[in-house]
């Protein structure tokens, strides 16, 4: 993983929420948000939130007594995502890296983490700092998405980047929001970190967008792509947003377009208990 595919700086994270968010993440937040409330938590913590939007669907599913611990490493998206989210006494706010984790053992029912693990720069060392700070039948609840083939947008617009920088196409969506998908590759990781109890379900659903403009800018300028195309040439960005967005077109029609997304979503735990 390339170091510029951590950033999410400038105007990436108020892009990634008004574009990135309802196109592909919305449906996912709200199973993970189900699953993790369902055995009735009273402590949850949020790994790497992103801009909130499982947090938008999670915390309205908890008790009113719950503690709600939300964190990301990065400050600008932590921020956001406390301003979306609004005043809420059982939440709190804290920079934290998942790797590292400012807390007791054993602090938590549940630790929830939406398309994040592929990111961490050692996973089994995540998982293993999930393990740490979860209580005795807690639960570690993520989903990470399927290759890129299964997840039509993002195939169409890297394919549509790399038809401007042939000899050195941006490969960002494939490498790592895409990169991790292998269930036997997760399954022994988790087992690396000490988990024993591994549920996988794969969850296909429909991402729809009113325009395919709409999808070209989510994926161009709301994630780290970004960052790829402006270090190949920063004056291309909009020429890679028109090349996405006539590709979607042609693929999926000029009005509101669908494709067809797909993730696995993972439960884990030290006991036989799910959610």
């Amino acid at each position: 993983m390339n170091q510029s595919d951590k950033s999410f700086t400038g105007s990436i994270p108020e892009l990634y929420d008004n574009y990135l968010v309802p196109l592909i993440f919305e449906a996912y937040a709200n199973d993970l948000a189900d699953r993790a409330a369902a055995p009735a938590p009273k402590t949850v913590l949020e790994t790497a939130a992103g801009t909130g939007v499982v947090t938008r669907a999670l915390a309205p599913r908890l008790a009113s007594g719950a503690r709600y611990t939300v964190t990301d490493l990065n400050q600008p998206m932590l921020d956001h995502a406390a301003i979306k989210q609004g005043g809420d006494n059982r939440i709190t706010w804290s920079q934290a890296d998942a790797l590292d984790l400012p807390f007791n053992d054993a602090s938590f029912d549940a630790v929830v983490c939406q398309f994040a693990v592929m990111f961490f720069p050692d996973r089994v060392a995540g998982y293993a700092e999930a393990l740490r700070v979860l209580k005795p039948g807690g639960s570690f609840i993520f989903n990470v998405w399927d290759h890129i083939e299964a997840n039509e947008f993002a195939h169409v617009v890297t394919e549509a980047a790399a038809s401007i920088f042939p000899d050195d196409p941006p490969r960002f969506l494939a490498r790592t929001p895409h990169g991790y998908h292998d269930l036997d590759l997760i399954r022994d990781e988790l087992g690396k970190a000490g988990f024993s109890q591994i549920v996988i379900t794969t969850l296909e659903e429909t991402s729809s967008a009113p325009s395919p403009r709409h999808v070209a800018v989510a994926y161009c300028q709301g994630t780290p792509l970004r960052n790829e195309i402006e270090n190949r040439d920063a004056s291309l960005l909009g020429q890679v947003t028109d090349r996405a967005a006539e590709a979607i077109a042609a693929r999926f029609g000029d009005g509101p377009v669908a494709g067809k997304i797909r993730a696995h979503i993972v439960a884990a735990a030290s006991t036989s208990s799910f959610p």
